[in-house]
């Protein structure tokens, strides 16, 4: 029974933490954007510059404590780090539920989205079983007790996690989990069909009897139900307060507005363009790869030049910088203006570009891999 025991928690431990480092290596740039967010409720900001870096570091060790598990390799340190990882981990959800500061934990990434109670609740399944094989770890058994192999196996996972984890962060995630994702429509992804019930709330009310004293909340629906607000001693205490009580229909896309510098609405007319077009992600100005920039402006101008296609920056940067920016390095594309919340999501890179046409996700690149002008011609432009 204890060996059933052991080799289930060992496998399910093992398994997860692969899978769950595996995820987050897929989107090192999404899993940094997390991590600087916790940096902020600790007041520990000056990680972020480094938070790609960590969220690399802490991907691979999932994944080779995961594996060195599963492999019965040194036992007695992994079950200690794997210990040591789900406490701290355990710690981090705890924190994000209850006291509502990360709305997501980003343990599996886009890829299976938690609610910070229900990563904690799974964090706690995880604490108790590599409890058990903390206690029991000197049961566990290696695969092969050739040293020389145990070293090369470690090597090996090493290697092969940072290599991953460095490709997904230069060339984009291998698999897109975002609304963003090639192939997907943005008008779809932003609409809401006809009959979907919306998001239902209560207004609640703070209430104090001026005779006793006594104080009491209420729903506005039971505030006139019992008609209290025909008796004088009872009045409203400070300002209601809206309670969501059912959540509705939600779109993939619901913040995404797109605005010129004088505040102007232009969303639907650039994702709606029904013709080839070129959007520029640079959701920081300041962050952003400038000889990057300037091989995009080359192809801005041979794509407006020889197939008059539209090409536009979008950035979260003030119009002053951007302006400023653009004066910089002479850039030839417009200059357009979102959060940096959907402009992260739309691709992960700095700048990244999305090739798009009737509302479509063509294709979408970092701005290490994009085709060259005369590639583009060839596959999109002239067909």
């Amino acid at each position: 029974m204890n060996k059933a025991a052991l080799n289930f928690s060992r496998l399910f431990v093992g398994l997860l933490f692969i899978f769950s480092g595996l995820i987050k290596a897929n989107d090192t740039l999404g899993f940094g954007y997390k991590l600087e967010e916790y940096f902020d409720v600790f007041h520990i900001s000056f990680f972020s510059p480094y938070a790609t870096g960590i969220a690399m570091i802490l991907c691979v060790l999932e994944i080779v404590l995961g594996a060195l598990l599963l492999a019965g390799f040194w036992s007695m340190k992994v079950a200690a780090g794997l210990l040591g990882t789900i406490i701290f981990f355990t710690f981090l959800t705890f924190v994000s539920a209850a006291f509502k500061v990360v709305t997501s934990c980003g343990c599996f990434g886009d890829a299976i989205p938690l609610t910070p109670w229900q990563s904690f609740s799974k964090d706690l399944v995880l604490l108790l079983l590599i409890v058990y094989l903390f206690i029991y770890r000197n049961a566990i058994k290696p695969v092969t007790e050739n040293a020389g192999v145990q070293k090369i196996v470690l090597i090996a996972v090493v290697a092969v996690s940072f290599m991953f984890a460095i490709y997904t962060h230069s060339y984009l995630p291998v698999i897109d989990f975002l609304p963003y994702k090639i192939g997907a429509s943005l008008p779809e992804a932003m609409k809401i069909p006809d009959g979907a019930e919306p998001d239902q709330y209560l207004i609640m009310y703070k209430l104090k009897n001026k005779a006793t004293g006594e104080t009491k909340e209420m729903s506005d629906k039971d505030y006139l139900k019992t008609e209290i607000w025909k008796d004088s001693n009872w009045q409203i205490v400070g300002d209601p307060v809206q309670q969501l009580v059912k959540k509705g229909y939600e779109p993939k896309i619901k913040d995404l507005i797109i605005s010129d510098a004088t505040g102007t609405n232009y969303t639907n007319e650039l994702i709606e363009n029904p013709y080839y077009n070129i959007i520029i992600v640079a959701y920081n100005l300041n962050d952003t790869n400038t000889d990057a920039i300037g091989k995009l402006n080359a192809l801005t101008m041979d794509a407006t030049e020889q197939f008059n296609i539209r090409t536009v920056l979008l950035t979260s940067n003030s119009a002053q910088d951007a302006d400023a920016f653009s004066k910089r390095n002479k850039l030839l594309s417009e200059i357009f203006y979102a959060d940096a919340v959907p402009l992260k999501s739309m691709v992960r890179a700095n700048p990244g570009v999305l090739l798009m046409k009737n509302g479509v996700v063509i294709d979408k690149w970092s701005y290490q891999s994009v085709p060259s002008f005369e590639k583009l011609k060839t596959v999109y432009f002239e067909k």
